[in-house]
Protein backbone atom coordinates (compact mmCIF):
# COMPACT_ATOMS: atom_id res chain seq x y z
CA UNK A 1 0.00 0.00 0.00
CA UNK A 2 1.25 3.86 -0.56
CA UNK A 3 1.87 6.09 1.77
CA UNK A 4 1.36 10.18 0.64
CA UNK A 5 3.66 12.37 2.43
CA UNK A 6 1.35 15.23 3.47
CA UNK A 7 3.43 18.54 4.27
CA UNK A 8 1.89 21.61 6.28
CA UNK A 9 2.92 24.54 4.84
CA UNK A 10 2.33 27.99 6.82
CA UNK A 11 2.47 31.12 6.17
CA UNK A 12 5.54 33.30 7.44
CA UNK A 13 6.71 36.99 6.34
CA UNK A 14 10.18 37.37 5.68
CA UNK A 15 12.12 40.69 6.99
CA UNK A 16 10.47 43.34 4.62
CA UNK A 17 7.24 42.02 3.85
CA UNK A 18 4.41 43.15 5.47
CA UNK A 19 1.40 41.06 3.48
CA UNK A 20 1.16 37.58 1.01
CA UNK A 21 -0.53 39.11 -2.27
CA UNK A 22 0.12 35.51 -4.17
CA UNK A 23 0.96 32.15 -3.86
CA UNK A 24 2.16 29.76 -6.85
CA UNK A 25 2.61 25.59 -6.24
CA UNK A 26 6.05 26.33 -4.06
CA UNK A 27 6.05 30.37 -3.56
CA UNK A 28 5.06 32.97 -1.83
CA UNK A 29 4.96 36.44 -3.02
CA UNK A 30 5.18 39.32 -0.53
CA UNK A 31 4.59 42.78 -0.57
CA UNK A 32 7.46 44.73 0.16
CA UNK A 33 6.21 48.74 -0.90
CA UNK A 34 4.00 49.62 -3.76
CA UNK A 35 6.70 49.06 -6.34
CA UNK A 36 8.24 45.72 -5.11
CA UNK A 37 7.63 41.86 -4.19
CA UNK A 38 9.76 39.34 -2.55
CA UNK A 39 9.23 35.74 -4.06
CA UNK A 40 10.15 33.42 -1.69
CA UNK A 41 10.17 29.51 -0.89
CA UNK A 42 6.75 28.21 0.80
CA UNK A 43 9.24 25.68 2.71
CA UNK A 44 12.53 27.42 4.31
CA UNK A 45 15.39 26.22 2.45
CA UNK A 46 13.90 25.12 -0.68
CA UNK A 47 15.90 27.78 -2.66
CA UNK A 48 16.36 25.88 -6.07
CA UNK A 49 13.94 26.78 -8.12
CA UNK A 50 13.97 30.32 -7.01
CA UNK A 51 17.73 30.36 -7.62
CA UNK A 52 17.19 29.54 -11.48
CA UNK A 53 14.27 31.35 -12.41
CA UNK A 54 17.43 34.36 -10.68
CA UNK A 55 19.46 32.98 -13.06
CA UNK A 56 17.03 32.94 -16.14
CA UNK A 57 16.25 36.67 -15.54
CA UNK A 58 19.57 37.29 -15.21
CA UNK A 59 20.15 36.02 -18.95
CA UNK A 60 16.85 37.78 -20.23
CA UNK A 61 17.82 41.25 -18.75
CA UNK A 62 15.76 44.37 -19.42
CA UNK A 63 12.50 44.10 -21.07
CA UNK A 64 9.11 45.75 -21.17
CA UNK A 65 7.08 42.62 -21.50
CA UNK A 66 9.31 40.92 -18.73
CA UNK A 67 8.93 40.93 -14.67
CA UNK A 68 12.19 43.13 -13.55
CA UNK A 69 14.25 41.32 -11.31
CA UNK A 70 15.91 43.47 -8.94
CA UNK A 71 18.34 40.81 -7.57
CA UNK A 72 18.26 37.98 -5.34
CA UNK A 73 18.66 38.05 -1.49
CA UNK A 74 18.95 35.46 1.52
CA UNK A 75 15.37 35.75 1.69
CA UNK A 76 14.47 35.23 -1.73
CA UNK A 77 13.45 36.98 -5.39
CA UNK A 78 13.00 40.92 -5.49
CA UNK A 79 10.98 41.74 -8.35
CA UNK A 80 9.00 44.59 -10.19
CA UNK A 81 5.53 44.91 -8.62
CA UNK A 82 2.18 43.90 -11.07
CA UNK A 83 -0.31 46.35 -9.41
CA UNK A 84 -2.90 45.13 -11.53
CA UNK A 85 -2.08 41.58 -10.88
CA UNK A 86 -2.44 38.25 -13.12
CA UNK A 87 -4.37 38.87 -16.60
CA UNK A 88 -6.44 35.63 -15.50
CA UNK A 89 -7.80 37.42 -12.53
CA UNK A 90 -8.29 40.28 -14.63
CA UNK A 91 -10.37 39.16 -17.41
CA UNK A 92 -13.02 36.97 -15.01
CA UNK A 93 -13.58 39.94 -13.00
CA UNK A 94 -14.59 42.53 -16.31
CA UNK A 95 -17.57 42.31 -17.61
CA UNK A 96 -16.82 43.96 -20.53
CA UNK A 97 -13.30 44.57 -22.16
CA UNK A 98 -12.64 46.28 -25.30
CA UNK A 99 -11.67 43.87 -28.56
CA UNK A 100 -7.80 46.24 -29.71
CA UNK A 101 -7.27 45.74 -25.53
CA UNK A 102 -7.78 41.80 -25.71
CA UNK A 103 -5.58 42.36 -29.62
CA UNK A 104 -2.83 44.00 -27.78
CA UNK A 105 -2.57 41.64 -25.07
CA UNK A 106 -2.31 38.64 -27.48
CA UNK A 107 0.61 40.80 -29.60
CA UNK A 108 2.36 41.69 -25.77
CA UNK A 109 2.50 37.79 -25.08
CA UNK A 110 3.76 36.62 -28.09
CA UNK A 111 5.87 39.62 -28.16
CA UNK A 112 7.34 38.18 -24.91
CA UNK A 113 7.70 34.88 -25.95
CA UNK A 114 9.02 35.82 -29.01
CA UNK A 115 12.11 37.86 -27.33
CA UNK A 116 13.01 35.02 -24.12
CA UNK A 117 13.23 31.98 -27.07
CA UNK A 118 15.70 34.52 -28.43
CA UNK A 119 17.42 34.14 -25.47
CA UNK A 120 16.50 30.41 -25.94
CA UNK A 121 14.67 30.69 -22.53
CA UNK A 122 12.11 28.62 -22.92
CA UNK A 123 8.91 29.61 -20.57
CA UNK A 124 7.68 25.84 -20.16
CA UNK A 125 4.11 27.14 -18.11
CA UNK A 126 2.72 29.93 -20.08
CA UNK A 127 -1.11 30.91 -19.26
CA UNK A 128 -2.45 33.58 -17.95
CA UNK A 129 -1.61 33.65 -14.14
CA UNK A 130 1.86 33.90 -15.50
CA UNK A 131 0.73 37.11 -17.07
CA UNK A 132 0.56 39.66 -15.14
CA UNK A 133 -0.38 43.63 -15.34
CA UNK A 134 1.86 46.55 -14.93
CA UNK A 135 -0.05 50.10 -14.25
CA UNK A 136 -0.96 50.80 -17.53
CA UNK A 137 -2.30 47.19 -18.00
CA UNK A 138 0.72 46.27 -20.30
CA UNK A 139 1.37 42.47 -20.13
CA UNK A 140 4.10 41.73 -18.10
CA UNK A 141 5.70 37.58 -18.26
CA UNK A 142 6.36 36.13 -15.00
CA UNK A 143 7.48 32.99 -13.18
CA UNK A 144 10.28 32.27 -15.08
CA UNK A 145 11.59 28.89 -13.24
CA UNK A 146 11.81 27.01 -17.20
CA UNK A 147 14.65 26.16 -18.97
CA UNK A 148 17.70 27.60 -20.78
CA UNK A 149 19.01 25.83 -23.89
CA UNK A 150 22.62 25.94 -25.66
CA UNK A 151 23.09 26.73 -29.05
CA UNK A 152 22.81 23.19 -30.14
CA UNK A 153 19.38 22.36 -28.00
CA UNK A 154 20.70 20.70 -24.39
CA UNK A 155 19.06 21.93 -21.33
CA UNK A 156 22.21 24.23 -19.13
CA UNK A 157 19.18 24.56 -16.78
CA UNK A 158 15.95 23.80 -15.62
CA UNK A 159 13.49 24.84 -13.05
CA UNK A 160 11.11 22.00 -13.82
CA UNK A 161 8.02 24.22 -14.34
CA UNK A 162 5.52 22.78 -16.90
CA UNK A 163 1.95 23.44 -18.47
CA UNK A 164 -0.61 23.01 -17.36
CA UNK A 165 -3.20 20.12 -19.22
CA UNK A 166 -4.98 23.15 -21.11
CA UNK A 167 -1.78 23.99 -22.43
CA UNK A 168 0.06 21.30 -22.73
CA UNK A 169 0.91 19.63 -26.10
CA UNK A 170 1.60 16.16 -25.74
CA UNK A 171 4.83 14.95 -26.14
CA UNK A 172 6.01 11.99 -28.31
CA UNK A 173 9.29 11.68 -26.18
CA UNK A 174 8.77 11.84 -23.14
CA UNK A 175 8.99 15.12 -20.95
CA UNK A 176 10.55 17.72 -23.02
CA UNK A 177 10.29 21.64 -24.05
CA UNK A 178 11.25 23.25 -26.72
CA UNK A 179 9.92 26.75 -28.34
CA UNK A 180 6.95 24.59 -29.83
CA UNK A 181 5.72 23.65 -26.64
CA UNK A 182 5.66 27.29 -25.55
CA UNK A 183 3.76 28.46 -29.09
CA UNK A 184 1.45 25.53 -28.28
CA UNK A 185 0.66 26.88 -24.84
CA UNK A 186 0.76 30.42 -25.90
CA UNK A 187 -2.01 28.94 -28.31
CA UNK A 188 -4.35 28.26 -25.47
CA UNK A 189 -3.51 31.69 -23.52
CA UNK A 190 -4.24 33.85 -26.62
CA UNK A 191 -7.53 31.81 -26.71
CA UNK A 192 -8.63 32.64 -23.44
CA UNK A 193 -8.14 36.11 -24.07
CA UNK A 194 -10.18 36.27 -26.62
CA UNK A 195 -13.03 34.31 -25.11
CA UNK A 196 -13.14 34.99 -21.89
CA UNK A 197 -12.45 31.02 -21.30
CA UNK A 198 -10.31 28.47 -21.05
CA UNK A 199 -10.22 25.84 -24.13
CA UNK A 200 -12.58 23.03 -22.95
CA UNK A 201 -14.87 24.71 -20.26
CA UNK A 202 -16.73 21.96 -19.33
CA UNK A 203 -13.41 20.56 -18.14
CA UNK A 204 -12.67 21.36 -15.72
CA UNK A 205 -11.02 18.72 -12.62
CA UNK A 206 -7.83 17.53 -12.97
CA UNK A 207 -10.32 14.37 -13.34
CA UNK A 208 -10.36 15.19 -16.73
CA UNK A 209 -6.44 16.00 -17.56
CA UNK A 210 -6.40 12.83 -19.84
CA UNK A 211 -9.69 13.77 -21.54
CA UNK A 212 -7.87 16.83 -22.39
CA UNK A 213 -4.55 15.06 -23.75
CA UNK A 214 -6.65 12.78 -25.86
CA UNK A 215 -8.91 15.69 -27.65
CA UNK A 216 -5.17 17.26 -28.07
CA UNK A 217 -3.65 14.26 -29.15
CA UNK A 218 -6.51 13.64 -31.86
CA UNK A 219 -6.93 17.37 -33.26
CA UNK A 220 -9.92 18.13 -31.41
CA UNK A 221 -9.01 21.62 -30.68
CA UNK A 222 -11.60 24.48 -29.44
CA UNK A 223 -13.62 25.89 -32.84
CA UNK A 224 -15.08 28.74 -31.51
CA UNK A 225 -15.31 31.58 -33.88
CA UNK A 226 -13.25 34.87 -32.71
CA UNK A 227 -10.94 36.92 -34.46
CA UNK A 228 -7.64 34.73 -34.22
CA UNK A 229 -8.89 31.83 -34.27
CA UNK A 230 -6.45 30.83 -37.28
CA UNK A 231 -3.43 31.97 -34.94
CA UNK A 232 -5.11 29.77 -32.12
CA UNK A 233 -5.28 26.47 -34.44
CA UNK A 234 -1.88 26.99 -36.07
CA UNK A 235 -0.33 27.50 -32.53
CA UNK A 236 -2.06 23.68 -31.72
CA UNK A 237 -1.22 22.32 -35.17
CA UNK A 238 2.43 23.53 -34.60
CA UNK A 239 2.00 25.51 -37.81
CA UNK A 240 4.39 28.01 -36.52
CA UNK A 241 8.13 28.21 -36.46
CA UNK A 242 8.40 30.68 -33.82
CA UNK A 243 6.72 33.49 -32.07
CA UNK A 244 7.82 36.40 -34.12
CA UNK A 245 5.22 35.19 -36.87
CA UNK A 246 2.44 35.00 -33.99
CA UNK A 247 3.34 38.88 -33.41
CA UNK A 248 3.32 39.72 -37.67
CA UNK A 249 -0.03 38.00 -37.78
CA UNK A 250 -1.09 39.67 -34.53
CA UNK A 251 -0.10 42.80 -36.15
CA UNK A 252 -1.88 42.30 -39.48
CA UNK A 253 -5.21 41.86 -37.17
CA UNK A 254 -4.58 45.25 -35.74
CA UNK A 255 -3.92 46.93 -38.43
CA UNK A 256 -6.59 46.06 -40.71
CA UNK A 257 -8.91 47.06 -37.08
CA UNK A 258 -7.55 50.75 -37.37
CA UNK A 259 -7.81 50.58 -41.33
CA UNK A 260 -11.98 49.68 -41.16
CA UNK A 261 -12.16 51.70 -38.01
CA UNK A 262 -10.64 54.76 -40.31
CA UNK A 263 -12.62 53.94 -43.23
CA UNK A 264 -15.63 54.14 -41.00
CA UNK A 265 -14.88 57.16 -39.66
CA UNK A 266 -14.48 59.29 -43.09
CA UNK A 267 -17.67 57.57 -44.35
CA UNK A 268 -19.79 59.37 -41.37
Amino acid sequence: MSHVEIIEVRSYYPPGVSEIIGRGGECFVGAIDEFTVLKYPCIHGEYERIRIEAQLLEVLGSHPRIIASKGLTEDGLVLQRAPNGSLHDYLISQSFIPLDRKLLWCKQAAEAVSYIHGKRVIHCDINLRNLLLDGNLDILLADLQGMLKSADGDTLLDGLSRECSKSYQPRVHGDYACVATDLFALGSAIYFIMTGHEVFPELDSWEDDEEILSRFQNGLFPNDNHPCSQITEKCWKQQYRQAAEIVSDLCFILEARCYQEDEGGRKM
